[in-house]
């Protein structure tokens, strides 16, 4: 395993402003000059703060021992949520969270997972690592949770196993104001008033682990167990429908036919690889330039299947009423060695931090269609924002990136221009700098800028059209090995660190740091 220590702040501030001290803007050897055009008089769409949501299944150590250790735990908490992970959560404003799964939601009834935790029954945990499953965390605790961090709740029920009349129970005791049978359920487990629930998803993974289903008899399913789910709040619920992944249009063409009149959102599952072998995926550390290459194209390849998915929609949504919601992406690898089989526990590098940062760009650029986007997973698992080993909690660069990027939330896109040259390793071709701005609400412009390629940085010439621009400045996020992470023996290792442009008559340059990420402010 590769352990590095990062530049230091005041090494990445000198790097930064080399060669701008005696107002030259030339560049450096070997760097890249790349031109940046925001057209800030020509806004796109909203950017939904949805896109920037996290999903929790209850998988490894996913719950347990990462946002639950129950109230009686030694491990600092609140009502047994962990406070270290409260804390955290709540600094990256989480939008939404989709629970309780990913496959478990086809294995889950949700009546297991209410009333008095000693008298919840236990189950086996067949679609992950076959371990018991106590169930003390259950529909109450993810609800309060979600509340706990202001974001919105994202439940997907189940279809490969469950009835039409468990979902609209399960409905009805989560949103019913009534005096009904299971509204006082609720109320008798310590829940008064009822829960707010945006979104919910009939099933998940329908043509896998959700039943094997054709995608003309899930349409069929979807149509019926959506008549089922009613609207016991005003606010009404989003109703999900299990769609393809990756580039399975088919299936995508066929629900849309079938069913896209009823539905209010269709999903997209996409994760990213480094080998392009699931049964050898390759480490999350200690990886060479090669697979530091194939994974960063396999990320940057979910602009084309969202470009291709939206396209059938639009055949049968032309208002894009039906949003696309990317509930399940980013990196998967090969589990860490030493832990559990099937917890899909893996660490988190620098490597990680910039799929995040192309995928979320992706996403910005096609925010008029993707209007959600939750990342595999929150905690512990796969490209995890936060790991935890008994009391001690570490942060991972994809943690930073989401919290860079939070300003992006509900901000305006505004389209982008690039002039970039290419970084090229092998076969592997990409552009090597992105960028994507976006104005928020009090009418600050945001700009992100991504450089991909390991070994060269760049000179980043930003010229933002229809707005007057004097500074910009933010955070950058790099280090001096591509797999540098943090551990639980050195949880700081990697960490954003404070980055400006300089302003040179309209223009504002940068210094982009070679395998980077950079977020700014710019007045």
């Amino acid at each position: 395993m590769s352990k590095s220590r990062p530049l230091t702040t005041l090494g990445i501030w000198s790097l930064m402003f080399c060669g701008f001290l005696g107002g030259a803007a030339a560049v450096a050897a070997g760097e890249a000059s790349v031109s940046v055009a925001v057209q800030a008089s020509a806004p796109g769409p909203k950017i939904d703060r949805h896109i920037f949501g996290q999903f929790a299944e209850h998988l490894g150590r996913g719950i347990y021992g990462g946002v639950w250790v129950g109230p009686g735990s030694s491990i600092p908490n609140t009502d047994g949520y962990r406070n270290d992970v409260l804390a955290a959560l709540k600094a990256l404003h989480v939008p939404v969270i989709r629970w309780p799964g990913g496959c478990f939601a086809d294995d889950y009834h949700w009546r297991d997972g209410i009333g008095p935790r000693a008298q919840r029954p236990v189950r086996i945990n067949t679609h992950w690592g076959g371990v018991m499953e106590p169930n003390s965390f259950g529909t109450n605790e993810f609800l309060d949770f979600a509340e706990m961090i202001g974001a919105d709740a994202y439940v997907t029920g189940n279809v490969g196993s469950g009835t039409p009349a468990e979902m609209a129970d399960w409905v009805e005791y989560i949103t019913s104001d009534s005096r009904s049978t299971l509204a006082q359920l609720r109320r008798a487990n310590g829940r008064d008033a009822p829960w707010r629930l945006p979104f919910f998803g009939i099933g998940n993974e329908a043509w896998g682990c959700g039943g094997n289903m054709r995608p003309e008899y899930y349409a069929d399913l979807f149509r019926r167990y959506a008549t089922f789910v009613r609207d016991h709040a005003p606010e009404g619920i989003e109703l999900v429908a299990s769609g393809a992944h990756d580039d399975d249009y088919h299936w995508t063409d066929v629900v849309m036919a079938r069913a896209g009149d009823v539905l209010d959102a269709l999903s997209l599952h996409y994760y990213s690889i480094p080998t392009g072998n699931w049964k050898h995926k390759g480490a999350a550390t200690g990886f060479g330039e090669d697979q530091w290459a194939s994974t960063l194209q396999a990320a940057a390849r979910i602009d084309e299947y969202i470009t291709r998915h939206s396209a059938i929609m639009d055949k049968y949504d032309p208002q894009k009423r039906v949003a696309l919601f990317v509930d399940e992406w980013g990196t998967w690898y090969d589990q860490e060695p030493g832990s559990h089989p099937g917890f899909l526990y893996q660490q988190n590098s620098l490597r990680d931090a910039l799929v995040a940062a192309i995928s979320l760009d992706i996403f910005e650029r096609h925010a008029d269609r993707v209007r959600m986007a939750n990342i595999a997973q929150m905690i512990n698992v796969l490209q995890a924002m936060i790991l935890t080993r008994g009391s001690r909690m570490v942060l991972t660069p994809t943690y930073y990136v989401f919290r860079m990027y939070v300003p992006f939330q509900g901000a305006t896109y505004l389209p982008v221009k690039v002039d970039t040259p290419s970084y090229r390793y092998g076969t592997t071709v990409l552009p090597a700098v992105d960028a994507t701005a976006a104005r928020d609400t009090a009418g600050t412009i945001h700009l992100a800028l991504v450089n991909v390629d390991p070994r060269h940085g760049a000179t980043v010439s930003v010229r933002i059209e229809g707005a007057g621009t004097h500074s910009a400045a933010g955070q950058v996020l790099t280090a001096a090995a591509m797999d540098a992470h943090n551990t639980f023996e050195d949880p700081n290792a990697i960490s954003p660190a404070p980055f400006k442009g300089v302003r040179k008559g309209g223009i504002l340059v940068f210094r982009l740091p070679p395998k980077s990420v950079a977020v700014v402010a710019v007045h």
